[in-house]
Formats: C-alpha cells, structure tokens, sequence
C-alpha cells in the first residue's frame, strides 16, 4: 500500500489570516510527516512555504483568473488528479470547504475541514445556509479557533467543533520586527500612528477605517498606513484622494514582514464586519501595541477580554471609532496596563501547544488506513 498522503486545500492564497496560519502549521508538520503536498490555484507565495511541500498549481495563465469558483474548480480538478495516482490520502481543507467535502465524500475520503470565520457573516443566505447545514456534517473533523466561533458553528448547524487557536509564533514576530522600514512615511516621531493590516475586500471595511481617520486627522497629528491586496484597492485610494488625505494615509500592497511596521506604531485597528480570530490582534499584542476592534463576530472580543485589553467599538460606526482613536490618544499612558493585560494573556495561543494539536489530530488520521 502507498504511503498515506497528506494534501492542504487552499484554492486561493491572498496573504490574509488563513494563510499565515497555514504557513506556519504545515511548516510545523513538515517534522513529523513525510508527504504534504498542497492545492491552490495561486503559486505567487509558494516561497512562503517550507520547500519540503510539495506545491502543486495550474499554470501561470490560470493562476491570474480571479473568480473564485474557477480557482475551485481548478483546484478540485488537480485533487482529483492527486487522488488517481494515491487513493491512500487525507484532505484537510483551509478554504471552499464545502466543495472539497463534497468531493472527498463522493470518493469515500477523510477530509479534516478548518472553519476560517463567524457564520453571522456569510449564512444569511438562505441557500446557502441550507447547503452548509447539509454538507458540514459530512465533514470528519470541523476545526474553529474561539470559543464564540465554536458556540456559534455548533448552534447554527449542529455540530461538535474541535477547538483549536491559532499558534502565535512570537519569536518569528520579535525577530522580524527588527528589520528597517525603508519609507519615510511611517517614521515621523511627530505623529500618532495608525496601523491596519487586512485584505482589501468588504469583510475587512476598510470605509469606516478611513471615515474614522478623517474625523481624527482634522484634530491630532496623525498618519494611518494601511497594509494589504484585494479587490477594494482602487476604491480605498478613491477615498483617500478625494479627501484629500494622501498626505496622511497611505496604503500598501501585502507584506512579507508586516512586524516592522507594526513595532512603528502608536495603534493597531481592526474593523473587520465578521472574523473567526483575527491573528492581527494578537500579533498587535505580541508586539505590546494597543488595539482597538471592531465588536464583530466572532473573536476580537475574546481576544482583547471584552474590552479590558483593549477597546471595542460597534461594527460599522466610524464616529464611535475615532472617538475611541482620539481617548486613546489623550489616555496613551493610562492605557499600558490594558495592553499589558492582554499581552500577558497569549500563552492560551502558543505556537507549539496549538501546532501540537493540529499535529495530533492529522496523526491520528494518517495513521490509520483509508
């Protein structure tokens, strides 16, 4: 019989949360399992990955299609190919995942599935909630990353989620932050600094960021440096050049090394509509930043201790967010023991008792025969 085969399904890698923890679980993997390959329909960050996984991708000119069900299809297509040549394989699925249940279950394969955000952001439609309701059982292990996120996923599909957070490598993250930043923008000692690092699509709403920004930049010095790629970009700059804030926001594509940037700041905001458990706030807290969250659904809050390691705002509401920037501001000192109290609350995300258990759970699959 041949050797079981481990294969990571990520149709599309934009260098968001899910793909840094991605990232760092398979590198940790590639210890103690022998053949990991990986699925997308994107190749640009294959060196972010360990070279011991074997990345498999169409060519170039099918990796810049954009639309997100043809890099499914695409990829669902290359798992098939993977499963003629070794029947003796486990699939477990970072991203559509129902689709790559589906298939695993039509071929009588193991598929481990990792849940990436809150269900009150994306079952409203009722199709699809019927779908996912459906289809998610069928799934052999659900894995969620909070314990709002869990409750959530167990009520609205009645599941049994396991439980795991994400790892947090905070001696990567102490190292990389070192390293210079060559932009003179975000070096100004004369101002506060706003940091935001998200994919640039509607779920991160970068809008209330920005309508937040221009209320603060009219009362304090200020700069907002904004990290990220996507879809929203052109609409992002729109904004911010006809509000004639280009002298003091600036936005930047993806980022290998996001710490640098993050170590320069005076505040790191998140206002994110939905999220499973944002790795940005807790990498924000690694680095002893203070936060400031959009309440959404699911994690910020449970990260930042309702509220007592950092502050939270209603989701959506740009005026109670820069009135929480500019209470910041004026409390900067006060408010080191509230960060200091949430970074003293990452040992529940350590990077090796978490890989642990995602190590653990595939073990106990692989181990077993198909």
């Amino acid at each position: 019989m041949q050797i079981k085969s481990l294969i990571l399904f990520m149709p599309s890698i934009e260098g968001g949360g899910v793909e840094k923890n991605l990232i760092i679980i398979s590198d940790y993997f590639v210890k103690k399992i022998k053949n990991i390959k990986l699925i997308s329909a994107e190749n640009r960050l294959r060196n972010l990955f360990n070279k011991k996984i074997s990345f498999i991708s169409p060519s170039s000119k099918f990796s810049k299609n954009k639309n997100k069900i043809f890099k499914y299809l695409i990829c669902l297509f290359l798992l098939f190919k993977e499963y003629l040549k070794n029947k003796n394989i486990l699939i477990f699925a970072f991203q559509a995942n129902i689709y790559a249940i589906i298939f695993a279950k039509i071929l009588n394969i193991k598929i481990i599935t990792r849940s990436n955000s809150s269900p009150l952001g994306w079952s409203k439609n009722s199709f699809k909630n019927i779908l996912f309701k459906f289809f998610l059982p069928m799934a052999d292990e659900i894995i969620v990353n909070s314990y709002d996120f869990k409750r959530q996923m167990d009520k609205e599909f009645n599941l049994n989620t396991k439980l795991i957070f994400n790892p947090l490598d905070r001696k990567k993250i102490a190292k990389l932050k070192k390293e210079k930043i060559k932009d003179n923008f975000f070096l100004d000692k004369k101002n506060f600094k706003i940091l935001n690092a998200a994919r640039l699509t509607n779920q991160k709403d970068h809008m209330t960021l920005l309508k937040a920004f221009k209320i603060v930049n009219k009362k304090i010095k200020s700069k907002l440096l904004i990290i990220g790629s996507g879809k929203n970009k052109t609409i992002i700059e729109h904004y911010i050049h006809k509000n004639n804030l280009h002298h003091s926001a600036k936005l930047i594509s993806f980022q290998k090394n996001p710490y640098k940037y993050m170590n320069a700041s005076d505040l790191f905001v998140l206002t994110s509509k939905f999220e499973g458990l944002p790795n940005v706030l807790l990498e924000a807290l690694s680095l002893k930043k203070f936060v400031i969250s959009a309440n959404c659904p699911t994690g910020p809050s449970e990260i930042l201790l309702r509220g007592k390691a950092g502050y939270l705002f209603e989701t959506g509401n740009y005026i109670q967010l820069a009135k929480k920037i500019l209470t910041h501001y004026k409390n900067k000192k006060k408010n080191m023991l509230m960060t200091n109290c949430g970074y003293l609350s990452l040992s529940r995300y350590d990077y090796k008792k978490n890989c642990e258990k995602y190590l653990n759970l595939i073990l106990g699959y692989l181990e077993n025969e198909c």
